[in-house]
């Protein structure tokens, strides 16, 4: 039988040990993967050096993962041993290891999973699960209890919904996704990026991509929302810090007649009321259609593409605290991917 091992967080702070982990079993909704790739994300590192979310030490993170099917539960019909997929790991959920990414075998549960044609590459599948959760939960849930954009879900054939949105950190992971998501909601999207980063924007859909260093970043967002024409329903702040987005995203959304502001990290303080602040957070059961009506086909399809660009900086697990450390630092239109077969 096949041996576990994966990247321990013994505590905030420490680095993360190698060593070996239980191997996980399937439960009647889950299955089992054998990871060829780990992507990592920015809320690694960020629990590394806070603990914040870790109900018990050690912990394995990661919630990324591609790899190879080998154990199914028995409730589970979408997958069979064999299978090339990339699923959510939810280990900051559960608080279970066997639930963590950073680790050769990992439980996933099946409605956080989708099939990866042979054409994507394990390291370009796993850059998808996380971004995908994140943007779906902000953009489907309920725009009338003000908890997300409330969209209409993503179809292979998508009609004009007459609504648009702001995606504000276009060429981020989960920008990117949010972009091709309420595309395929029928929606239009103003993005924002680096100058550098227009063409990788408007390669995922975006009707149009401001510059969010310009000085009048602001009022140029509201003109070019207002030329896509269309219902304003709010925003998507893929970035959601103070400095960085919240100070121009917050003004974005109450010039434009207010709106939702789903937002990824930090709120803003004592927004206007027209300004409906939703916090996202990705382990969700909600996202669950998404992953079983559209994922797998729309991969199959190249009506989702598996964006940003893998970024594979080593291979095996010792490798995993570098790609924690290249993600502080900070990468553009690229998600940091480990190999680890």
């Amino acid at each position: 039988m096949s041996s576990n091992q994966g990247a321990w967080l013994d505590g905030k702070d420490k680095k993360l040990r190698v060593d070996s982990s239980e191997m996980p079993k399937a439960g009647a909704d889950q299955i089992v993967v054998k990871n060829h790739a780990v992507a990592v994300n920015p809320v690694d590192w960020k629990i590394q050096d806070s603990g914040m979310y870790i109900q018990k030490w050690p912990m394995i993170l990661g919630c990324d993962v591609a790899g190879e099917v080998t154990e199914v539960g028995d409730n589970v019909k979408r997958f069979k041993k064999g299978d090339r997929v990339a699923g959510h790991a939810v280990s900051l959920a559960s608080g279970a290891s066997e639930d963590g990414g950073f680790q050769l075998y990992s439980r996933i549960t099946a409605g956080k999973a989708a099939i990866i044609p042979s054409k994507i590459s394990y390291a370009a599948g796993s850059v998808l699960p996380l971004a995908i959760d994140t943007a779906t939960v902000g953009l489907y849930s309920s725009s009338s209890e003000g908890k997300g954009l409330g969209l209409p879900m993503p179809s292979l054939n998508p009609k004009p919904a007459g609504k648009t949105i702001v995606v504000w950190g276009g060429s981020s992971s989960v920008g990117a996704l949010a972009t091709q998501l309420a595309v395929a909601s029928g929606a239009k999207v103003i993005a924002t990026a680096s100058s550098h980063n227009f063409d990788f924007c408007m390669s995922n859909g975006a009707t149009d991509v401001v510059d969010y260093k310009s000085s009048s970043v602001v009022e140029d967002v509201v003109k070019a929302v207002k030329s896509a024409g269309g219902d304003f329903v709010g925003t998507y702040d893929a970035i959601s810090l103070p400095e960085q987005s919240l100070k121009h995203t917050v003004p974005i959304t109450d010039k434009l007649g207010g709106g939702v502001l789903s937002i990824v990290l930090q709120a803003p303080e004592n927004p206007p009321s027209s300004v409906k602040v939703a916090h996202v957070f990705g382990i969700n059961e909600m996202t669950h259609p998404i992953w079983e009506n559209y994922v797998t086909q729309a991969l199959k399809d190249g009506k989702l593409k598996a964006v940003p660009e893998p970024l594979v900086i080593g291979k095996g697990l010792e490798s995993v605290q570098k790609g924690l450390d290249k993600n502080k630092e900070g990468v553009s239109a690229k998600k940091v991917v480990i190999e680890l077969s």
